[in-house]
């Protein structure tokens, strides 16, 4: 069984690397669509949700 979960490739927390590891897509691509969200909104929705996940999605190394 799948699971979400913060990814020990990491820029910042896991999300991006936790969500490309989850579909099975490079994480760069994850990471730039995460970019382009930034730029074309306000930025702070997508602030706010990456937050979110990275208090909800556990860590690679808790998850057993």
């Amino acid at each position: 069984m799948k699971r979400l979960v913060r990814s020990s490739d990491r820029k910042l927390a896991g999300v991006c690397g936790g969500i490309a590891d989850y579909f099975s897509v490079d994480a760069t691509i994850i990471r730039l669509i995460f970019i382009v969200a930034l730029i074309a909104t306000a930025v702070a929705p997508v602030v706010i949700g990456y937050l979110i996940a990275m208090l909800i999605i556990p860590e690679e190394s808790r998850v057993q």
